[in-house]
């Protein structure tokens, strides 16, 4: 059975336009693939604290030498990964915020990289443990940034979500949402031809 996970990602807990098409394509991937199963994690509901010493002491801990408390935090961890590695389809709800991805995004992505176990290094360099899984990355934007050094997004994810072994990524645009209600409906609209033909 297929299994779709959906990770929204924005600041915003209504009326975000990453979150509605990032629905409207696990709709499509659900319809295509049926019996599949969907989870989903809220990044805004569910809020994963920022890197600080606590955490990296859990994550550089060895197991058999944590606390309770850092055994608590690598648990936190180790279940998102398991989500993910679960996962056989991945969709990201990924707004474009100051030109990057938002910090909720950035601080999920600090849970699951981790080394070991997501990711090794070995003779050739980095190795991603994180493999045979499609990526679909949605990202709405306010203004126009695809092609442009103002996306330091896309390379951005692309860089991360490869160097945990997911390189297969298809990346679903929706711009220039804050550029008028015409260009707004257009963005819609040629997002929604790129999640029906995902």
């Amino acid at each position: 059975m297929t299994t779709i996970l959906q990770i929204n990602s924005a600041a915003r807990s209504q009326g975000a336009n990453s979150t509605l098409l990032a629905n409207e394509l696990t709709a499509k991937l659900q319809q295509s693939n049926p019996g599949a199963q969907v989870v989903v994690r809220n990044l805004q509901a569910e809020p994963l604290p920022h890197l600080d010493d606590a955490i990296l002491g859990a994550f550089f801990t060895p197991a058999e030498q944590r606390t309770p408390e850092q055994s608590a935090i690598a648990a936190r961890s180790e279940a998102l990964i398991a989500e993910l590695q679960a996962a056989d389809v991945v969709v990201i709800a990924a707004p474009l915020y100051n030109f990057g991805v938002s910090s909720q995004l950035k601080t999920y992505f600090d849970f699951i990289a981790r080394a070991g176990i997501t990711f090794k290094y070995g003779a050739n360099g980095a190795e991603g443990l994180v493999t045979g899984k499609k990526v679909h990355v949605v990202s709405a934007r306010g203004g126009k940034y695809v092609g442009t050094p103002g996306d330091s997004q896309t390379p951005f994810l692309k860089t991360f979500l490869g160097f945990l072994g997911m390189t297969d990524v298809n990346f679903i645009y929706a711009e220039g949402l804050n550029m008028g209600p015409d260009v707004a409906n257009a963005a819609l609209a040629g997002a929604r031809e790129a999640i029906a033909a995902a």
